[in-house]
């Protein structure tokens, strides 16, 4: 399989399509030589990342708009693109092997417009992007309802949470302390030349100067170490569960959280973690195995508890609730172009519904964790303040933290912020009112 014919068939299926990079990317990287997968995950992750602009870089470039038939064409230039403007590819090696990528997709009449659309770039590039930095949807490659929402909910923010949209993100560790300390495993990983720090406000968290593939970290196999981001590692701490309590971890795939809860419980307290989809839950159930952890696995939607629950009160709830996911787009690109304006208001009723249901599960004087990885205070601040306004027995308390900034309720970390994804943590007390 050629590699930039690879990429693109990707990108379309993403643009075209509305799939997702988790669901395409691993399968499609394992039909390329194992050499040649990290460049094709780079043009990929890339031409994503900077779709808005290339498109509309294309559209200047070209005369008239391909036929729905030769989409894929489409998006070979914008991985062509993606290399001669944003990567240190060598200029004839980029135009060349592009257009021979139009070739092994059995399309030789592209090979010219190929070849013709990426050198006339280069000879127009200096005027092509100065053009595009006129206009904020094109410099940031943001949908312009997405710089919108941002501009009027984070006037000072704005800029600097779309220009950390498009970094490559850190790769951001958690040490399992259950089996030794930070600094004993920050000694291990030195020792095989790899560098790396203590990430920020973190118990047990370390970032690592380059990322690195998981089955070089020391002991991961074993279950010493695993990725996690900074922001997320904030869950189990802010939870704060004791030993025997009962604790709910909702919509817990992947689960990293669960794991953690686990990990700072010495794996004594008794979590029940739920997800819907089966598959993800096997994920969980891997991720405790490697491990050494044990939960409660349940698949079942989590806002129908008369179907799993067994009446007994939880000490602690986790909420992680689905969300548009705007606050981990340095991660997962495609959500710039698979979520819609629209789907803000639909998902903060989601939450809203799944708040209610759950908070019906919670002791006395218990605690519910309300977490999302979004950016958008409707998903957020505005959904608690909602969730206060219905329940008399509920109470906000004051998360105190160095990380991140307090709102009205709950506190926000902005994408980028000390290094972190973008999340939000509000905690929940149970009164007896």
């Amino acid at each position: 399989m050629n590699t930039r014919l690879a990429a693109a068939r990707i990108v379309l299926n993403v643009v075209d399509h509305g799939q997702s990079l988790a669901s395409l990317v691993p399968a499609a990287l394992d039909e390329l030589e194992p050499q040649e997968q990290p460049f094709a995950k780079e043009l990929v992750y890339g031409s994503i990342r900077w779709y808005v602009r290339l498109a509309a870089l294309l559209d200047q470039l070209v005369s008239k708009p391909l036929k729905a038939r030769d989409q894929d064409i489409r998006c070979l230039l914008i991985v062509g693109l993606y290399q001669l403007s944003r990567l240190r590819v060598a200029q004839h090696a980029a135009v060349n092997e592009t257009v021979q990528a139009a070739r092994a997709a059995e399309k030789a009449w592209a090979a010219g417009l190929v070849n013709g659309v990426l050198r006339n770039y280069l000879r127009q590039k200096e005027a092509l992007e100065r053009k595009l930095d006129q206009q904020p949807e094109t410099l940031f490659s943001h949908p312009a309802w997405f710089l919108a929402r941002l501009q009027q909910e984070w006037p000072d923010d704005w800029q600097a949470v779309a220009a950390a949209n498009n970094e490559h993100p850190p790769m951001t560790l958690r040490v399992n302390t259950m089996r030794q300390c930070r600094n004993d495993w920050l000694d291990r990983l030195r020792n095989t030349g790899a560098g790396a720090t203590e990430a920020p406000f973190t118990e047990a968290g370390v970032c690592l100067d380059k990322p690195v593939a998981v089955d070089r970290l020391p002991g991961f196999r074993d279950g010493d170490v695993s990725v996690q981001d900074g922001a997320s590692q904030q869950a189990a701490v802010l939870l704060d569960a004791g030993c025997g309590m009962r604790v709910l971890d909702a919509c817990a795939a992947p689960g990293g959280k669960t794991a953690h809860i686990l990990e700072r419980g010495v794996n004594e307290i008794r979590v029940t973690a739920i997800d819907s989809d089966a598959r993800r839950l096997e994920r969980v159930a891997e991720n405790l195995t490697r491990l050494g952890l044990r939960a409660e696995l349940v698949c079942a939607d989590a806002g129908d508890p008369e179907a799993w629950w067994d009446g007994k009160p939880f000490d602690r709830i986790l909420l992680d609730a689905p969300c548009s996911a705007s606050g981990v787009i340095r991660r997962n690109p495609d959500i710039k172009l698979l979520r819609r304006a629209g789907d803000i208001g639909k998902l903060a009723k989601t939450q809203g519904k799944l708040l209610d249901r759950l908070w019906l599960l919670l002791a006395a004087d218990g605690i519910l964790l309300y977490a999302t990885c979004s950016v958008f205070k409707q998903e957020n601040e505005d959904c608690i303040a909602d969730f206060l306004s219905r329940h008399s027995d509920a109470r906000e308390e004051t998360i105190t933290s160095g990380w991140g900034r307090p709102v009205q309720y709950g506190r926000q970390i902005l994408t980028g912020e000390q290094g972190m994804d973008g999340f939000y943590y509000a905690r929940l007390v149970r009164t007896n009112s």
